[in-house]
């Protein structure tokens, strides 16, 4: 994968730049190709050597035509919840180290619907802003519409995804209850069966 001047591309862990240049620096007597970055949340310059965008994951921003379906896995209703607080936190620093944007919605999500029921540890609490801050950085650079309508909408989404698990959650006890009713229910018929087939006997 090649970028041009002005392509604006997600760094892994710094969030969202713009390729500001692409020139070739020696360093220690070698020569090599770098990426100069503008950082856009910082105002700050990175270089990204040329031959190391696959291992450090740089990759193209999204398209607009991609920010529909960003909204719509925000709201999706589809949430993990890992208990376990070892395994949770691995699993999400895994997906924000990915650079991808949908694992960060992951995150936002998984994060934010348990910080409804319990207090968030300092670690995953900066997790979470972080995520957050990656996805409405990115929607809003790509977009061009302002920080604060896209942070808005991204809570919007939000609040639509847990009502849809509450949803859910409410129709699985429902089926569940009725299941049990069923269940019981049939064991008093074949009981009720049983015995008159002992009283006839």
């Amino acid at each position: 994968m090649a970028f041009d001047v002005g392509d604006k591309v997600i760094y892994p862990n710094h969030g969202l730049g713009v390729v500001e240049a692409i020139e070739d620096k020696t360093i220690m007597g070698t020569t090599c190709g770098f990426y100069q970055l503008r950082m856009v949340s910082s105002d700050t310059t990175v270089l990204v050597p040329v031959e190391n965008i696959e291992s450090v994951g740089l990759r193209r921003a999204v398209a607009d035509d991609e920010i529909d379906r960003l909204y719509r896995r925000l709201a999706n209703g589809r949430i993990d919840n890992h208990q376990n607080w070892k395994g949770r936190f691995k699993d999400n620093s895994d997906k924000m180290r990915s650079g991808s944007i949908e694992d960060a919605i992951e995150v936002l999500k998984n994060l934010t619907f348990l910080s409804k029921s319990k207090s968030l540890s300092f670690r995953e609490k900066r997790m979470l802003d972080k995520a957050k801050f990656f996805v409405v950085s990115e929607i809003s650079e790509v977009s061009n519409e302002p920080v604060k309508s896209v942070d808005e909408r991204v809570d919007k989404s939000l609040e639509r995804c847990f009502a849809s698990k509450a949803r859910a959650a409410a129709a699985a006890a429902s089926r569940a209850k009725k299941t049990t009713k069923t269940a019981k229910a049939s064991t008093r018929s074949n009981s009720r069966r049983t015995s008159r087939a002992v009283r006839a006997s």
